[in-house]
């Protein structure tokens, strides 16, 4: 168990400072970046005596949320929404105040902050204009390594082995796949999604890609709909036994579609969705969907953050979240 012994030497500060800090002596003359330092430590060594009294004055350095997405958007993609609440209540915890901005709002950034955290994709412009707000930026959802910026992402490649994987040892080598196209938010650069690439590269080492199985259309519900419903016009007889679908929103769409051409699922037809929101258990049948564990991914990217303000000259690196494919109806 963490004593206040431990704090005080990773810290580099006195006990008797530790202990003030913890106990949140309002009388105490110390630099507000030496209390975050205390309290980061003391929450990192699992120390939570001082947690007990709730009557004190949060420190509260702020740092700047934003998120790719507008506000109606987040709403729409409970991803990204999981995403930020995972983010805020680790912020809190850390007591940092979240400063929220959505889209390009960031131009409206008038106070000081600490650090930023940027959910979602951004262009190297845009990145640039981050920079000139803080030189302490953590990206959560892109790979920003070579901009030389930390990140936090997901395993995008075995998550998608691990759906083909399946499908084949069901039997099902006619696998097709609805993927989504993106552009950053200023609209200046395309986005290649990773999971179509892995999937592209798997099925073509197993001898079962059909560039004529694949549909690419917006990250939408009325995109699945449509891009189902094309693909089972263009195929008839022809259609694939199964489908990777790029995300739960999009294989909302393709249910609908396969329902109301009356295609049994999963008897005739498949179903494995991506990022696993609570939508995969709003419909019928509910859909197989690899987990991505979104609030995870924002925890993890305060604590980067975190130890990028208590020391300036941390590396970046890049942080991969394992997935986990959460089987239910929609897959044999």
């Amino acid at each position: 168990m963490a004593t206040l012994k431990d704090i005080a030497k990773l810290a580099k500060v006195s006990l008797a400072t530790v202990s003030r800090v913890l106990n949140r002596d309002e009388t105490l003359s110390v630099s507000e970046k030496t209390r975050h330092r205390i309290l980061s430590i003391a929450d990192e060594l699992g120390y939570t005596k001082h947690q007990k009294s709730g009557n004190f004055t949060r420190i509260r350095r702020k740092i700047a949320i934003v998120q790719w997405y507008s506000e109606q958007e987040e709403l729409n993609d409970l991803y990204y929404y999981n995403i930020r609440i995972g983010l805020e209540k680790r912020a809190q915890e850390l007591d940092y105040e979240v400063l929220r901005f959505f889209n390009n709002d960031i131009l409206t950034l008038t106070e000081e902050v600490v650090g930023i955290i940027a959910i979602g994709k951004f262009s190297s412009e845009q990145i640039v204009e981050l920079e000139r707000y803080s030189n302490k930026l953590v990206f959560v959802d892109s790979d920003t390594l070579t901009a030389g910026h930390p990140c936090v992402t997901t395993d995008f490649d075995h998550a998608v082995i691990q759906v083909l994987d399946h499908f084949l040892q069901k039997g099902l080598s006619k696998i097709g796949m609805i993927a989504g196209k993106e552009k950053t938010t200023d609209g200046k650069e395309s986005l290649i999604d990773q999971r179509f690439s892995v999937f592209k590269n798997y099925a073509s080492e197993k001898r079962i890609y059909h560039s004529n199985y694949v549909y690419v259309g917006e990250f939408s519900s009325q995109a699945g709909y449509e891009l189902m419903t094309k693909a089972i016009h263009d195929l008839g007889d022809d259609l694939p036994q199964a489908f990777f679908v790029a995300n739960d929103t999009l294989a909302i769409g393709a249910l609908r579609a396969l329902q109301k051409a009356a295609i049994a699922v999963p008897q005739r037809v498949s179903l494995i969705s991506f990022n696993d929101t609570s939508l995969t258990r709003q419909v019928f049948p509910t859909l197989s969907s690899i987990t991505v564990y979104t609030q995870e991914m924002g925890r993890i990217a305060v604590d980067i953050l975190n130890r990028q303000i208590l020391n300036p000259h941390t590396v970046p690196t890049m942080t991969r979240l394992a997935t986990n494919l959460t089987l239910r109806d929609s897959s044999l």
